[in-house]
């Protein structure tokens, strides 16, 4: 009888699995990856860096923008929503969130474990790099305030950008309207990422998506969808007023909008990766110096240095 060497058989054969983290696939002996969350930590930095700017100078009475600005509230609040969602454009465009996927959400890194495309190592890496990037980007502005008196007034006078509920009415309904506005959004994610021919739009839609719902809900909770870009502000701010809701809510918001998505409650909804921006990487960490450059493309690369 033939039988196969001791060196091709199955026990012995070498482990050739692939480091796919963002496919949910991460490789058992490189459960961290420390890439992924440096560079969530900067993409979410960046966003509040420019989303706390914009809604400094479209608010703070004292500035230009904000004095003419006043008397039309619904168009105030409704820009607040434009440009704090384009921050996240920002954010996903720079070589930072391209590689990271430019979650800069608790709620999005969770939605996406939830549905088997993010590790639940890989999640709380996620978290954890949102929370403290977003600080980061908060401080770096506070330290701007010092230097700067009059951006100092801007940034105060608009509390940072801080998320309040509205303070006379129940606390439900600011609790409900981060809960529905989390699972709008994130089947919103998953019906374009999920997308063959609208993936690409997918770090666009944020501003208009908050362009349209800020005017509706802006009163009621801030809108934030978002536990770092909430607690950031409220660390610089001190606006502690019932910030439980910006954890509850938008987790189970979250959580109940993937449960929808694998009921198929909206039709087939199923992203491939866990990111939101520069997709077709199949869930491998792209290169920081060259995140556009694919798997293929870079092990052509290798094998013409090695040749050259």
């Amino acid at each position: 009888m033939n039988t196969l060497p001791a060196s091709s058989s199955p026990a012995t054969a070498p482990h050739t699995q692939e480091d796919r983290p963002l496919s949910g696939a991460a490789h058992p002996d490189h459960p961290l990856h420390w890439t992924l969350y440096g560079c969530e930590m900067v993409a979410t930095a960046t966003l509040m860096i420019c989303g706390v700017i914009s809604v400094a100078v479209l608010t703070a009475p004292q500035g230009a923008v904000g004095a003419f600005l006043a008397p039309h509230p619904i168009i105030q609040i409704a820009l607040c929503g434009l440009f704090f969602g384009l921050s996240g454009t920002v954010a996903a465009m720079t070589p930072f969130g391209r590689v990271s996927g430019a979650h800069v959400n608790p709620s999005v890194s969770l939605a996406f474990a939830l549905s088997g495309k993010l590790g639940w190592v890989d999640l709380c890496g996620y978290v954890i790099a949102q929370m403290v990037g977003a600080c980061l980007g908060t401080w770096l502005l506070a330290c701007a305030a010092m230097l700067f008196p009059s951006w100092g007034h801007l940034v105060t006078t608009a509390g940072y950008a801080a998320t309040v509920p509205a303070p006379h009415v129940s606390i439900m309904w600011p609790l409900m309207t981060e809960l529905v506005l989390t699972a709008l959004l994130i089947l919103m994610l998953y019906g374009l990422a999920g997308h063959p021919r609208f993936k690409e739009l997918t770090p666009w839609a944020g501003g208009l998506f908050f362009l349209l719902l800020n005017p509706v809900s802006a009163w009621l909770s801030g809108n934030s969808s978002n536990l770092a870009r909430s607690f950031a502000p409220a660390l610089f701010s001190g606006q502690w007023t019932s910030f439980w809701i910006y954890a509850i809510g938008p987790f189970v918001g979250a959580s109940l909008s993937v449960l929808a998505i694998r009921m198929r409650l909206f039709g087939h909804l199923e992203v491939e990766e866990a990111r939101l921006v520069n997709f077709g990487h199949h869930g491998r960490v792209p290169s920081l110096f060259h995140p556009m450059r694919r798997h293929a493309e870079r092990q052509e690369a290798k094998i013409q240095g090695k040749e050259g």
